[in-house]
């Protein structure tokens, strides 16, 4: 991670332990009434789009490969509760791909909206 990601800190740690040995751990990150869409393209105009509450991000990360992608900043910003985060996906250290990813924190701390885009189809670097 770049020092830029500062600048984000709930993201930049979600991203962080996302990457870690324990993924899971960001389920004790998000609140009650949380609601996320991720929107997972893999090019050629095919994506998935993991929408809902919590089970919904479960279900994201049942299918993950665990430990073998890793999300680093290009950019981050914070207004307010909302957090910014542009990054890129690397696998092996190879960039596979660039996503953005939007945050509300509700004022216990708690993740209570994301909504993340990645694509492999363009490059920020």
């Amino acid at each position: 991670m770049t020092d830029s990601a500062t600048a984000a800190p709930f993201l930049t740690a979600w991203f962080e332990i996302l990457d870690s040995d324990e993924p899971t751990r960001i389920l004790n990150l998000i609140s009650d009434d949380f609601s996320l869409s991720i929107l997972f393209s893999t090019g050629d105009g095919k994506a998935t789009d993991f929408a809902g509450d919590r089970a919904a991000l479960v279900g994201y990360l049942e299918q993950r490969e665990k430990g073998t992608r890793t999300h680093h900043t290009l950019s981050a910003t914070t207004l307010g509760q909302d957090e910014l985060f542009l990054g890129e996906v690397r696998r092996a250290g190879v960039p596979e791909a660039t996503f953005v990813a939007a945050g509300r924190v509700n004022d216990d701390g708690r993740l209570q909206r994301l909504l993340i885009g990645r694509s492999s189809e363009i490059r920020f670097t």
